[in-house]
């Protein structure tokens, strides 16, 4: 019954941010890849050849073939459990478990679409996030924790104002 009720106020959320605003979901262009590589010009030298086992094996479905034929991460309806099962599949090695990382992107609020900065209670992308890195000072002002956060994507689809955006990682500057 909890999860009826999620369900029921993000689909009213979504509803209402939509309607009210008229705004279609704009992904940025950025390609993820599946968080078990080490080396990306893999990619375009071994994925343009196979069959894309990885596809089929994904457990979230959110593992997606781009133009140029090679696999990257669909986070609009799901997101990344590092299951490892695509590495399992990979023919070619291109993905493999002892390369098993975070996802190489930064996950943000943009705190200018989202509601509940604007003082609406939701917790639409705190109730997905595996690693409990989304958190809310005084309710109302939710943000990520980057030391929790593993850019496995579960908050950005379910946001009713698409609030939640991933970038490029940030470069760490190392002194």
């Amino acid at each position: 019954m909890v999860s009826n009720t999620k369900m029921q106020r993000r689909e009213l959320f979504s509803f209402l941010s939509s309607s009210l605003k008229g705004e279609e979901r704009k992904v940025k262009e950025i390609i993820l890849r599946p968080p078990y590589y080490e080396d990306i010009s893999l990619f375009h030298k071994e994925c343009i050849e196979c069959e894309a086992p990885c596809i089929t094996v994904c457990e979230e479905d959110i593992i997606k073939i781009a133009s140029d034929k090679t696999p990257y991460l669909d986070f609009l309806s799901s997101g990344c459990t590092y299951c490892d099962e695509c590495t399992k599949a990979c023919p070619h090695g291109v993905l493999k478990l002892e390369f098993k990382k975070p996802i190489d992107a930064d996950v943000i609020i943009n705190i200018s679409k989202c509601i509940s900065w604007e003082g609406v209670m939701c917790f639409s992308c705190k109730d997905p996030c595996l690693e409990d890195a989304i958190e809310f000072k005084a309710m109302f002002m939710p943000s990520i924790n980057m030391s929790k956060c593993t850019a496995c994507g579960f908050c950005i689809g379910r946001c009713p104002t698409y609030a939640i955006e991933i970038q490029e990682k940030k470069e760490q500057n190392v002194l």
